[in-house]
């Protein structure tokens, strides 16, 4: 899975920052690994230099094998907090998309308990 990391021109895409951000993004979703091909990771500054509480936004764009892109957004007073927050919904987002994929393949659903 590629992680490749954008920033607006009101964030400072420094390498420390660049470095953190696919780290963290890389090791919460590895368990996707082998179904996700890349992870675009788009940072910004709604704002820019006025102030605001929560102006950080955090937007990943993962690309499942063979499926459509799917998009998870969070806004939040910090680069930090948008990308751990958009981080889970991406992860929560993917579990059920996955989960769902493996119960039309045959496997057993929580709602019937056996096999279809």
């Amino acid at each position: 899975m590629q992680v490749q990391v954008n920033t607006d021109a009101n964030i400072e895409g420094n390498a420390a920052l660049l470095a953190h951000v696919e780290a963290e993004i890389s090791a919460a979703l590895a368990r996707f690994d082998e179904q996700i091909t890349r992870i675009e990771v788009h940072l910004s500054d709604d704002n820019g230099q006025r102030p605001g509480n929560t102006d950080k936004r955090c937007m990943l764009e993962a690309r499942p094998a063979g499926q459509q892109p799917v998009v998870v957004t969070h806004n939040a007073e910090t680069i930090d907090q948008a990308c751990s927050g958009a981080t889970q919904k991406l992860k929560h987002l993917l579990e059920s998309s996955f989960g769902r994929l493996a119960d039309r393949g045959g496997h057993a659903t929580i709602r019937d308990g056996h096999s279809h």
